[in-house]
């Protein structure tokens, strides 16, 4: 969840080399917000104000994204830093077509059946290799509700509401 217009994007699973730079593990499907220049914040706490660091140099590597900030040049500090979470200013995110959504957008937002029925609340997301699925919790049960066109009916981020047509047997 974003803490004062940050969000989350990547962790630190490891440091990389002698000179500072690090393996990140990647929460979306887009290179952009690693890019060279970027100013990344580095948090153990999502509640921390954490540091601010600028990208010095960044590079796709296997399932991975190798990352060297300013500032962090030995591999011992590096290391300190493992477990740590990378946040970006969500303002610096960029523009997503229409009826897409970042997934911050989207937890929290209460489900509706198309007849009116209250399902419950986005508590969380899965991704799948086809579509991310939906968690929806009430104080009765858990339902997942897969992100289909053909499934989700309305997204309004205004009213906090998504409205569905459940799949048969749901």
């Amino acid at each position: 969840m974003s803490k004062k217009g940050f969000l989350p994007i990547g962790k630190i699973v490891n440091a990389h080399g002698i000179h500072g730079a690090m393996k990140i593990y990647s929460y979306s499907g887009t290179f952009s917000a690693f890019e060279t220049g970027n100013t990344l914040c580095i948090k153990n706490d999502p509640d921390s104000a954490g540091s601010s660091y600028r990208i010095k140099w960044s590079a796709l590597h296997s399932r991975f994204i190798l990352v060297e900030f300013e500032g962090i040049d030995s591999r011992v500090l590096a290391q300190s830093l493992k477990g740590y979470e990378l946040f970006i200013e969500k303002a610096k995110l960029p523009r997503l077509e229409d009826k897409t959504y970042y997934w911050d957008d989207i937890i929290g937002l209460n489900v509706y059946t198309a007849d009116g029925d209250f399902l419950g609340v986005i508590e969380s997301i899965i991704q799948t290799g086809s579509n991310d699925v939906y968690v929806v919790k009430n104080e009765e049960k858990e339902v997942l509700i897969p992100a289909l066109e053909s499934v989700v009916l309305d997204i309004d981020l205004d009213c906090k509401t998504i409205k569905v047509k459940l799949p048969e047997g749901l």
